[in-house]
């Protein structure tokens, strides 16, 4: 049934410090992930998923943007809307909706009209898209995001066309092509400073590409295994405090298990398990499947970055995947350092009724310097306020 009313309950306390409130916008299946601006200027954060915004602060009006849709039944059939984002692409001061579509798919900008109203015109960035866990970070230090993704066989990052209209991006290939590797359905992705040279390298389940001082030039690439069959988004922050910055990553976005890998400043990585690989097998008292989505922020306002992901329900519908009708789980793990070089990841249960899709967004929605997070996926559209 559809809801036109926000739904609106609270979620048992987690923890001492930290609880939330949960806001339900719809229990409709519109998206795989959201973006977050103030899309209407009034100085409130508002959301995207699918073809809709809902405005800040209490999330009560929406309206749509693009055409939406037929109804989607989540048992069976799948979004165009996976990865969402927002940023003024063109230069007039209002915040565009990034999407990027359903893997192989186009990357697109829907230009934002401003408070009179009109035509949110779009413009295709990338014809074809691939991979199913493409980001948005800054790779080129300019301090604007590009999309590392894969297109056509090759592995790199989309560059889009600041201040311009009627222009696509351009896509940075960082090496020849691989389509045995990187293609359309290839999981896991990442980017993040892994030798201390102060530029963000690019990262896949089998190693990562060091940026050279010279983008143009080809990355030199440094095989580890940091996935199985490939997870999902792949974090890169100093997990132990000891200065140099480590990678996180599930296991299988489609399966089990989430590791951190401890670099050993040698070009060596150290696996260590938040939740084990063996479904049977509990570590940290927490097992569930499908961890389609990772992010960081930090949660507890302890200076430490922390995880947060969950359970991606029905990925391959109702009966596809290990336990797919499990609880949609979302969880954040608390980052907590011995002070001696070594660190583990404290689950805390958010909900259970709600989990990620293929995107999870973590940022500041009521301006009280507390993260809260936004996740879209079958189960609808929710945010999670922190107290």
């Amino acid at each position: 049934m559809k809801l036109s009313l926000l739904l609106l309950s609270l979620a048992l306390p987690l923890h001492a410090e930290v609880s939330f409130t949960k806001k339900t916008l719809t229990t409709e299946f519109l998206a795989e992930g959201a973006a977050v601006a103030d899309f209407d200027g009034d100085g409130k954060m508002d959301i995207s998923a699918g073809a809709f915004i809902w405005f800040g602060p209490d999330f009560q009006r929406k309206t749509h943007f693009t055409t939406p849709p037929p109804a989607l039944d989540g048992s069976k059939e799948y979004s165009q809307f996976f990865i969402g984002g927002a940023a003024d692409v063109d230069g007039d001061g209002k915040p565009d909706i990034l999407n990027t579509g359903f893997p192989g798919k186009e990357t697109y900008v829907f230009f934002n009209p401003g408070k009179d109203g009109g035509e949110w015109k779009r413009q295709v960035l990338l014809d074809v898209t691939d991979g199913e866990s493409p980001m948005w970070i800054d790779v080129t230090g300019d301090g604007k995001p590009e999309l590392v993704c894969h297109s056509r066989g090759s592995t790199g990052y989309l560059e889009l066309p600041w201040g311009k209209r009627d222009t696509p991006g351009t896509f940075h290939a960082i090496a020849p092509a691989n389509p045995n590797l990187y293609q359309r359905y290839t999981h896991g992705q990442g980017a993040g400073d892994l030798n201390g040279d102060g530029r963000p390298a690019i990262l896949d389940k089998t190693g990562w590409y060091e940026q050279p001082t010279d983008r143009n030039q080809p990355w030199p690439f440094h095989a580890t295994t940091f996935a199985q069959n490939g997870g999902a988004q792949m974090l890169v922050f100093d997990v132990n405090g000891d200065g140099a910055n480590d990678v996180v990553s599930s296991a299988n976005a489609h399966g089990y298990g989430l590791s951190w890998f401890e670099n050993n400043k040698d070009g060596t990585f150290k696996e260590h398990v938040i939740i084990d690989k063996d479904p049977a097998k509990e570590t940290n008292g927490v097992q569930f499947s499908q961890l389609h989505a990772l992010t960081t922020a930090d949660i507890n306002g302890d200076g430490i970055p922390d995880l947060v992901t969950g359970k991606r329900r029905w990925a391959h519908g109702s009966n596809g995947d290990p336990d797919p009708n499990g609880a949609a789980v979302l969880y954040w793990f608390e980052t907590k350092r011995d002070g001696k070089g070594g660190a583990e990841c404290i689950a805390h249960e958010i909900d259970r009724d709600s989990g990620v899709g293929t995107q999870v967004t973590v940022t500041d929605m009521n301006s009280d310097k507390k993260p809260d997070i936004v996740v879209a996926n079958k189960k609808g559209v929710f945010v999670f306020e922190q107290k």
